[in-house]
């Protein structure tokens, strides 16, 4: 009989009590009896917020998403909104993805606001993330909350909170909030609705939004140049279907194939083993209508549309997946010509990524004249310094995760924008007698040849989190001094804030907030780094490999050069 420590039981006593309704109780009493290790895992920890917000399997328990934990966390956040303004009636827009249980989660958040005084604007049915992000500031919110666990399994939902700027919570609120939260008794969660006070929405903000992403992501494509496009999308089964197609029809897109396999937004997510656009089988069924029909473009958006995955035709006329540093370093540099184009580069404009994707976009802020503000992993921290930075104009940013954003209309990863300039830069490209893919390699030439590797370790359940603690200790205590044969120069430790030159043994301070993130900085120009996920049960580590390229001809050999490099570094640190 496997023992279950006080400490937990504790915690799961306390949901067999009349704050808890009748089933919760009974499927907890179940699970103790049919199921004491799986009930350990409901109670060991409450879930928390990471990187991309709370995410988890659903069930019962301190440790899932359930009607309580989503009532606890809105319950703290309703008293926080009215700590934070005092004499407003506050207000919040809500948005759910296409997941299990999502709608009637989205309905009981509602719920808890409206018996808190909070006015609320309900999407009526299933809306992509970048939507909820523009709706709060279009709706003049106070706060924005969406229902999704992006590209999770299907078991999985999550809970990603939004502030009055459309950006995702960061300090101080972010902290300030969670301790609230940490305050909140079960039992004075407020779950019985003010029906009065909450708004359903649907078209009226879908127009302006997707007018909007027309806007921001048309790049000077011309009708020609777009009739000569052929384009296969799919939205894995998740809420793009509702936004991307009548954005790239405003825009003058007419050649678009839809994955119809996969048109339907379904939960179980059918036709794929995971619906991430980072992984190639999630797009095979793309692919192969692409080549029926000779496509140029092939793009595929996660559950809640916020990242995307591109396909194009390389030098020999064979669909190749772009990895996320390669389609964000072709959306910035477009962007910036633009900008040159038009005149609006004046010295006072940013670019923005994160500390695990490629160092390249530092070469292509030098070239343009503008700043590339480097922060954690996150969108939330890209959306943070346009707020931190009024008086500079934001273009564009992206992280090696697929996610890209397109100006400061949306304060989130948007994978409708991003859609559109993708296809914006393929047609300008073909029309040129050029292809995205042959843009890219010259970009190469002219910057250098950067080539990036992500390897994700899985470690779930109780033992699994202990056993990424102990690895991200044993590296942060033990630093390695060389990699692949190359010295390590630098290390940098952002939990400890501090740089340390690893020949002479100077240290300096990283004036950016704490994260549980590695990263090294070798003699030949590689980098290294590792950091636990802050949404799923992993460990990740981001191999960055570069050299010269002196022609176009030659990219093929340096590319090989470049991956096998990338190879030789995760076998020298055995991850493979």
């Amino acid at each position: 009989m496997i023992y279950i420590k006080p400490e937990i039981l504790e915690r799961i006593n306390s949901w067999l009590t009349p704050a808890f309704d009748g089933e919760t109780q009974q499927t907890i009493k179940d699970s103790i009896a049919n199921d004491p290790e799986g009930i350990q895992e409901s109670f060991y920890k409450d879930l928390e917020f990471g990187t991309g917000g709370m995410r988890g399997v659903m069930g019962v328990g301190t440790n899932r998403i359930n009607k309580y934990t989503l009532g606890k966390s809105t319950q703290g956040l309703s008293d926080y909104l009215h700590k934070q303004f005092p004499n407003e009636t506050p207000k919040a827009v809500i948005a759910y993805d296409c997941r299990h249980n999502s709608k009637t989660l989205a309905k009981v958040v509602a719920n808890v606001f409206s018996a808190n005084g909070i006015e609320v604007y309900l999407f009526e049915d299933l809306r992509a993330t970048p939507e909820l992000s523009f709706a709060v500031k279009h709706l003049n919110c106070h706060c924005g909350i969406v229902l999704t666990a992006s590209h999770n399994p299907p078991e999985y939902n999550g809970y990603k909170v939004y502030w009055q700027d459309g950006g995702q919570l960061v300090p101080p609120h972010d902290g300030a909030l969670i301790d609230i939260i940490n305050h909140v008794d079960y039992a004075k969660i407020k779950l019985e609705s003010n029906d009065s006070l909450i708004h359903y929405i649907g078209k009226e903000v879908d127009d302006i939004f997707i007018d909007a992403s027309v806007k921001n992501g048309s790049v000077g494509a011309t009708q020609s140049a777009k009739d000569d496009l052929k384009i296969v999308f799919t939205s894995l089964h998740g809420t793009s279907i509702t936004a991307v197609p009548e954005t790239l029809k405003r825009a003058g897109y007419k050649n678009v194939s839809i994955v119809k396999e996969q048109e339907v937004p379904d939960g179980d997510f059918p036709t794929v083993a995971s619906p991430n656009p980072e992984e190639p089988a999630a797009l095979k069924m793309a692919l192969e209508l692409a080549e029926k029909q000779n496509a140029d473009i092939v793009i595929g958006t996660d559950p809640d549309c916020d990242r995307l995955g591109v396909a194009v035709r390389n030098s020999e006329g064979n669909l190749q997946l772009l990895n996320g540093n390669q389609t964000m370093v072709m959306m910035v540099d477009f962007l910036l010509k633009k900008w040159k184009s038009e005149g609006n580069i004046k010295g006072n404009e940013f670019i923005a990524t994160t500390i695990v994707s490629t160092p390249m976009l530092n070469k292509l802020a030098e070239s343009y004249g503008v700043s590339n503000k480097i922060v954690l992993t996150g969108f939330k921290w890209i959306a943070k310094l346009i707020k931190d930075y009024p008086e500079l104009d934001f273009i564009g940013g992206g992280e090696e995760s697929f996610g890209f954003m397109v100006g400061d209309f949306v304060r989130d990863k948007d994978a409708v924008t991003s859609t559109l300039l993708a296809c914006e830069i393929a047609a300008i490209a073909k029309s040129n007698g050029s292809s995205f893919y042959d843009e890219l390699v010259k970009l190469y030439v002219d910057y250098g040849c950067y080539k990036e590797k992500l390897i994700s370790l899985t470690k779930k359940g109780i033992e699994g989190a202990e056993e990424i603690k102990q690895m991200m200790s044993d590296a942060r205590e033990n630093p390695l001094k060389e990699i692949n044969g190359s010295k390590v120069l630098k290390f940098e430790d952002y939990d400890l804030s501090v740089s340390k030159n690893m020949i002479t043994g100077e240290t300096s301070r990283l004036d950016v907030p704490k994260s549980n993130v590695l990263i090294y900085y070798t003699e030949d120009g590689s980098q290294v780094a590792l950091r636990p996920s802050g949404t799923e049960p992993k460990i990740k580590f981001y191999v960055s490999v570069n050299r010269t390229l002196s022609t176009i001809e030659n990219f093929k050999n340096v590319e090989t050069e470049l991956d096998n490099k990338a190879e030789a570094i995760l076998k020298d640190m055995k991850l493979i």
